[in-house]
């Protein structure tokens, strides 16, 4: 019995809505303008206002005329009928039943004059002049609300036809319900098409703007990003260097005085306060990146340019020594660049995190890949605090993902650590140049 309960409450709440649907739908009287037309804005108003005054004049006159009515029933069921057209410029739904209650009004009053005689051979219950004038409402309508509505009013149409042709009925008259209805369904599948196109090319004008905004988007955050990896790789190593052999210096000299002890205590703690905001701004400028996919094939560094790195590496107070393997040979700008970009980082990090270690850098190149690996050994004395932010390591996986490669890195040999990369490369050829193999 419950079970029963339920499914007649649920059926009642269903309906309840449905009604509530159709009344926001059809009982309404809010202004729907007429859409953005390619045409002049005048034309289509003026062409309807000519419509509807045509309507009018010839209803009054056939009316009068054929259906025998009084002058002022017969003027408003015109004016009715030829100004629902006009009124549907504006206000669409109002408009339809104003058309529906027109002619509802000229099918009541002709059905006695048709039943006695009086009056024969007339179309009914729709006047043909009625039928244009309610197309052009429904067309109107269709034209602007949603499909659900435009539906709901040709159902309308239809049940006010079926009531008086079908249900009630009259005699000597010329059937129109048969003609109305069909030419009603074709006018607002025309209407459904032509606002369906419409909105159509609205969104994909919207989707359009949307990606190109995107796009441009895109090439900000790509460009931050880019920015941010530079700034990273390029001033914060050599903060960094500044920084160290700002520490080393007193170390190096005899005695040394205590102003030059105050001035490059200065010069270190310029630098690390540098850093810090050097890192907050590389904050700012990652807080949205894309990720994989940018190009850094932009002249920049290139492996031959790594012996100055590990010089000035070395110059810090870091021991360096470097090894190169396989047939050395010019390889695409973004390989050398991010090999570069990853040696220089490595060995910034060990400067940081690894005071007293050594450090050995590894290129081997194969056929398929480039092989980068530089690896420490275990720090003599214990770090000073950094607040670094791990972006180093993001960068230098971002580099070696966005060629398709890996990165990995993580303890090596006890205390040590390990940073290596696989950046894949095109087979040597032919014109490649004589393999270079040493060990510096």
């Amino acid at each position: 019995m419950s079970n029963l309960n339920g499914v007649v409450d649920t059926g009642a709440e269903h309906i309840r809505r449905w009604l509530g649907a159709l009344r926001d739908d059809l009982l309404t009287a809010r202004v729907d303008p007429l859409p953005p037309s390619t045409w002049l804005r005048w034309l289509p108003h003026g062409f309807v206002f000519i419509v509807g005054t045509v309507v009018s004049i010839v209803g009054l006159v056939q009316l009068l005329d054929s259906g025998e009515l009084d002058f002022g029933p017969a003027l408003l069921i015109a004016m009715g009928q030829g100004g629902a057209a006009a009124v549907a410029l504006r206000w669409p739904v109002p408009a339809l039943w104003l058309s529906l209650g027109s002619t509802l009004a000229g099918a009541v009053l002709m059905r006695p004059m048709l039943m006695t005689g009086e009056v024969a051979g007339i179309g009914w219950p729709w006047f043909p002049w009625a039928i244009v004038s309610h197309l052009f409402v429904l067309l109107l309508l269709a034209l602007r609300v949603r499909t659900r509505v435009s539906v709901e009013a040709l159902v309308l149409t239809t049940l006010v036809t079926w009531a008086n042709q079908g249900v009630w009925g009259a005699s000597h008259y010329q059937a129109t319900g048969q003609v109305a209805v069909p030419l009603s369904a074709v006018v607002v599948v025309l209407g459904i098409a032509l606002r369906g196109r419409r909105e159509a090319r609205a969104q994909l004008e919207q989707q359009t703007t949307l990606t190109a905004e995107e796009r441009a988007r895109r090439t900000l955050l790509e460009e931050r990003s880019r920015i941010a990896r530079e700034l990273h790789d390029v001033v914060a190593h050599h903060m960094s260097v500044i920084s160290i052999q700002a520490q080393v210096a007193p170390h190096l000299v005899k005695d040394p005085p205590d102003e030059l002890r105050e001035n490059l205590a200065g010069i270190r703690q310029n630098a690390v306060e540098a850093l810090t905001e050097l890192r907050r701004v590389l904050d700012v400028l990652r807080s949205e990146h894309p990720g994989p996919g940018e190009r850094a094939d932009a002249p920049q560094p290139t492996l031959d340019r790594l012996e100055n790195l590990v010089e000035n590496t070395r110059a810090a107070g870091l021991t360096v020594t470097t090894e190169v393997t396989g047939d050395r040979r010019p390889l695409p700008p973004g390989v050398e660049l991010s090999a570069y970009r990853i040696v220089q980082e490595a060995l910034s990090n060990v400067l940081r995190h690894a005071p007293g270690a050594t450090a050995h850098v590894t290129l081997a190149y194969g056929p398929h890949a480039l092989r980068v690996q530089v690896v420490n050994t275990a720090p003599t004395r214990e770090a000073p605090p950094s607040a670094g932010a791990r972006h180093g390591l993001l960068g230098m996986r971002e580099r070696a993902v966005m060629l398709g490669g890996t990165l990995t890195a993580g303890p090596w040999s006890g205390r040590g650590y390990r940073v290596e990369a696989r950046l894949p490369v095109p087979a040597p050829s032919a014109t490649d140049p004589l393999p270079q193999d040493g060990t510096a």
